[in-house]
């Protein structure tokens, strides 16, 4: 498996810098806003869309401090995002440990989401990029869509691929798509090279959640940091489920459309006995292996460099978590 500790110390030093400016971009004379948001920022995590953003950057030779600032720019739309989503989902517990919105209820995770959101739409307006501000700006409202597309489907066992590759690409795809394109962008390079990086970032975000939706299934929930089966007890209809649905036997639709419509975690092993039999495991896994190979390929127009080799291992990091 890659180690993603490893493949992040090339930026190490310019994360460093990120969390400075996060720190003090996160400051306001309302205390509470000061709390929930310290809590959800240092709450652990990957950090991958700033991680994403400041080696794009690297690869094309951004200097200056842009990338900085948009490095934290990002992990706050992406925190905004958490925030909601798990109000959304009456989430618990995140990373392995109590989520916001149970220390401090729904309307304070709500307000302090939005107060990210705005504060990082400021942000954006440092960096002084019209160009900037049209790619975030338009982001931010693609997964808002997916997290509506998302609420629709809650419950629903007609859910069927098409729908949920939307979904997660707006969602999720979205956002490393950005982090990506930014780079090339801030560095002025051509539009080959910004489309080719946007892709890279895509194909990533969608390995990246179909694994993840694939280790709801399989996965230790002590290294998750979440309960195996969250998402079946929330009724999301996600590709191991909506393959069984389409290719398991007749009672094994029945059990699957009834857990889904119902939000069931009771069933857990019996569902999960249905997705094996169905061979969705192996399909979901193809699939985030197909966008990983994708990503890695629309790295060739980036010239050979460290920050290159690093693109590339994170998009094997990506699915290599299913190992």
């Amino acid at each position: 498996m890659t180690d993603y500790s490893a493949v992040v110390a090339l930026v190490a030093e310019d994360m460093e810098q990120v969390d400075l400016y996060i720190r003090r971009s996160l400051n306001s004379e309302v205390l509470l806003i000061n709390q929930v948001a310290e809590y959800i920022i240092h709450s652990g995590g990957k950090r991958m869309r700033p991680v994403l953003h400041l080696m794009s950057a690297g690869a094309c030779g951004v200097s200056g401090d842009a990338h900085i600032q948009l490095a934290a720019t990002l992990e706050f739309i992406h925190t905004a995002t958490l925030l909601h989503d798990d109000v959304v989902d009456e989430s618990a517990q995140r990373r392995g440990q109590d989520t916001a919105n149970a220390v401090w209820g729904n309307a304070a995770s709500v307000l302090v989401g939005d107060f990210l959101y705005s504060r990082s739409f400021q942000m954006m307006v440092d960096v002084g990029s019209m160009r900037v501000m049209e790619i975030l700006s338009e982001t931010t409202n693609t997964i808002a869509e997916g997290e509506v597309m998302q609420l629709m489907n809650l419950g629903n066992p007609d859910a069927d691929e098409h729908s949920y590759m939307e979904i997660i690409r707006c969602k999720t795809a979205k956002l490393f798509e950005a982090a990506t394109r930014l780079g090339p962008v801030l560095a002025g390079m051509d539009e080959e090279i910004e489309r080719a990086l946007a892709s890279y970032g895509c194909h990533l975000g969608l390995a990246f959640q179909l694994t993840d939706d694939l280790l709801d299934y399989t996965g230790d929930s002590s290294l998750l940091g979440k309960d195996i089966g969250d998402d079946l007890a929330e009724g999301k209809p996600t590709l191991p489920l909506i393959y069984t649905l389409k290719q398991g036997s007749p009672d094994q639709r029945r059990m699957v459309e009834s857990v889904i419509v119902n939000g069931d975690r009771d069933h857990l092993a019996s569902v999960v006995s249905a997705i094996q039999k169905s061979g969705a495991l192996e399909y979901t896994s193809g699939l985030a292996r197909d966008a990983a190979e994708t990503a890695v390929s629309k790295l060739a127009v980036l010239p050979e460099s460290p920050y290159r080799d690093s693109l590339a291992a994170l998009a094997h990091f990506a699915v290599n978590r299913l190992s």
